[in-house]
């Protein structure tokens, strides 16, 4: 599916930059983690947000996609994989589906935690970060799953439901991944399992892993005044540009990302009348 500019990311910068493309006359598209899974969605308390003292933060991101869903904005419910520049647009996958957008605002927040040994040496080789897209390699063979949000579970469901004996390692601190050609063992926090594969559902990808060549600084993606990062058509805003990690903040970098994102499709658009 084809959409003038995707959002990476559901939180306040995220709605902010769709809300803004879209009041534009951009379609838009958010692809993010289930609204709960969002930090902000467990803050029982926002204090620094102007105009709204005391609101949770359940109820400012519910309003806030609320208005993005009746302003028009698209959502899609999944994990980006991988980003591909090809012939002025970006293609995005997302699970077993492909998009792609002429210009994309990334909007992921921090991605917490480091690679694990033999993460990046097995990928591919019995490491993957997405269950439903690789599970059926792995039919009737033990595997583990590596969770860090609910919606782990409902992956470790569906691998054995195709018949696989799965061993399930909820937010461990560190793993260590093993193997010869590919995946033979996994130990997560001391316990260990013998498994054909890996599967690392992490909520969010690193940046860096997501984009090739994108600029960061100290775990941080790295954008100029109009939140442009290196690469052409790409935008960043909120938590993963860096501090302060606040809403504000992340709501104000949204707003300029979006309209960035719909000022440089309109400059190409000019190039090409």
């Amino acid at each position: 599916m084809s959409f003038e500019i995707l959002v990476i990311g559901g939180g306040p910068a995220g709605l902010s930059a769709a809300l803004n493309a879209h009041a534009r006359g951009r379609s838009a598209l958010v692809v993010s983690n289930p609204p709960e899974e969002n930090p902000l969605w467990k803050a029982g308390r926002v204090d620094n947000y102007p105009g709204l003292p005391g609101v949770s933060g359940r109820a400012l991101l519910s309003a806030m996609r609320r208005q993005a869903e009746e302003a028009g904005v698209e959502f899609v419910t999944g994990r980006v994989l991988s980003a591909l520049p090809m012939m002025g647009s970006w293609f995005i996958s997302v699970g077993q589906e492909m998009y792609n957008a002429r210009a994309v605002v990334l909007a992921t927040g921090v991605a917490r935690g480091k690679k694990f040994p033999g993460e990046a040496e097995f990928l591919g080789r019995g490491v993957s970060y997405c269950a439903t897209c690789d599970g059926m390699l792995y039919r009737d063979r033990p595997v583990a799953v590596v969770g860090f949000s609910d919606s782990a579970r409902r992956e470790a469901d569906f691998l054995r439901s195709i018949g696989c004996a799965v061993t399930y390692f909820d937010r461990p601190k560190r793993c260590v991944i093993q193997g010869g050609q590919a995946v033979e063992s996994i130990t997560c926090d001391g316990q260990s399992a013998a498994v054909d594969a890996v599967f690392l559902l992490r909520p969010t990808m690193a940046p860096t892993d997501l984009f090739q060549g994108l600029a960061a600084e100290n775990g941080y993606v790295t954008v100029d005044r109009r939140m442009a990062t290196n690469l052409p058509g790409l935008f960043a805003a909120g938590d993963c540009t860096g501090g302060p990690l606040q809403v504000a903040k992340a709501v104000g970098e949204g707003l300029i990302a979006g309209q960035s994102a719909a000022a440089f499709l309109s400059a190409a658009e000019q190039k090409q009348a």
